[in-house]
């Protein structure tokens, strides 16, 4: 992520770093879903819940179910078809500008 980049997603964080809303701009929403990506753990395994419990401790809006879907949605997090098993891909995805 490019400093102009981090910048625009601090414009998205309280002062804790938690996400205090997600921007409307595909975009921005797509850089704070980096953001986010950023704070599961490489080659660990989660379940449902736990991907809950790290989403609870980085946003503020209470939508745990619509940052979930995001990620996965966005290739930011794979998971079992059954949704037993969640896990950060290992690299972001690319960003078209």
């Amino acid at each position: 992520m490019t400093q102009q980049e981090e910048k625009i997603v601090k414009g998205f964080l309280d002062a804790r770093g938690r996400v205090k809303q997600m921007p409307s701009k595909y975009h921005k929403r797509l850089m704070v879903l980096e953001y986010l990506w950023g704070k599961f753990e490489p080659d660990r395994r989660y379940t449902e819940a736990e991907v809950g419990e790290v989403l609870l401790n980085w946003h503020t809006f209470g939508d745990v179910c619509l940052l979930r879907r995001e990620l996965y949605e966005a290739g930011y997090l794979d998971r079992e078809k059954d949704c037993s098993a969640y896990w950060r891909n290992a690299e972001p995805p690319a960003r078209e500008e």
